[in-house]
C-alpha cells in the first residue's frame, strides 16, 4: 500500500529526483519548497512520512524538524533529513531535533527507498507493501487482493483499509475516532457511526469460516482485531 509522502526541498532538481524515485516505488508524493510550504500541506492533509532538506529559505529544516515535534497533531510523523553535512556534530543535532533518520547527499535513491520503508515499517505498519496473513485471512496491499483460506473476497476501498490497519495493528484497542482518523483521514468530520457502518460490511465479507470472529467490539470504546488465542 503506498504512503502519502511530503518531500520538502528548494533545489527543484533535487525534489523531482526524489519525487520520481518515490512515485515509482508506488507513494504517492507531495512537494514543498520551504518550511511555510511543507506546514500548509501538512495542515491540508497528515502525510505519512515527511523528507526534508536541511538548508530551506527562511526557516531551515532542523527547525522545521523542531516545530513538528512540538505540535501534538504532527510529532508522530515520520522525518528523514537530507544534507551534505558531513560532520558527525550536524548528524547528531538532527537527530537530538527529532529527525528519525539522516541520508548523506550524494545518495543512492535505493538507499533512500529502503530507509523510508524500514521507517515506515517501524512507526506506521499499515503504509508498508508487506503481505499479512492471520488464521487463513490475508491481505496483499500491493495486489490489492483478500483472500479467506484461499479464496479472493471482494472488498470496497475503505474496508481494505480498514482491514489492513486492523490486522497491521493487531491485539489493541481501537476507538472509533481514532479508527477516523487512521483510515479516512484525520481531516474527514463524518458520524463516528460511520466506522459500525463498514465494519459490519466488513465482517459480512470474511464471515466464511467465521473469520469475521477476529474483529471485536469492545462496548463503548471500539473495536479490536485479535490475533491471537484462535
Amino acid at each position: 500500500m503506498s504512503a502519502r509522502i511530503l518531500v520538502v526541498d528548494e533545489d527543484l532538481a533535487m525534489q523531482e529526483l526524489v519525487a520520481v524515485n518515490l512515485t515509482r516505488a508506488g507513494h504517492s508524493v507531495v512537494r514543498a519548497g520551504d518550511a511555510t510550504g511543507a506546514r500548509s500541506c501538512m495542515h491540508a492533509e497528515l502525510p505519512d512520512l515527511v523528507v526534508l532538506e536541511w538548508v530551506l529559505p527562511g526557516m531551515s529544516g532542523i527547525d522545521l524538524v523542531r516545530t513538528v515535534r512540538s505540535e501534538p497533531r504532527t510529532r508522530a510523523v515520520p522525518l528523514i533529513m537530507l544534507t551534505e553535512r558531513l560532520d558527525v556534530r550536524d548528524k547528531i543535532a538532527g537527530l537530538e531535533a527529532g529527525a528519525d533518520d539522516y541520508v548523506t547527499k550524494p545518495f543512492s535513491p535505493r538507499e533512500l527507498l529502503a530507509r523510508i520503508a524500514a521507517l515506515l515499517r517501524r512507526r506506521a505498519p499499515q503504509s508498508t507493501y508487506d503481505a499479512v496473513e492471520v488464521c487463513g485471512l490475508r491481505i496483499e496491499p500491493i495486489a490489492r487482493r483478500v483472500t479467506v483460506d484461499g479464496a479472493e473476497v471482494d472488498l470496497g476501498a475503505t474496508e481494505f483499509r480498514l482491514l489492513h490497519f486492523l490486522m497491521t495493528h493487531a491485539n489493541r484497542v481501537h476507538s472509533r475516532t481514532h479508527l477516523l482518523d487512521q483510515v479516512w483521514g484525520d481531516h474527514f468530520f463524518g458520524e463516528e457511526r460511520t466506522v459500525d457502518v463498514h465494519i459490519r460490511r466488513l465482517r459480512a465479507a470474511i464471515r466464511k469460516g467465521g473469520h469475521d470472529a477476529l474483529i471485536q467490539t469492545v462496548r463503548g470504546t471500539g473495536y479490536s482485531f485479535w490475533a491471537e488465542g484462535r
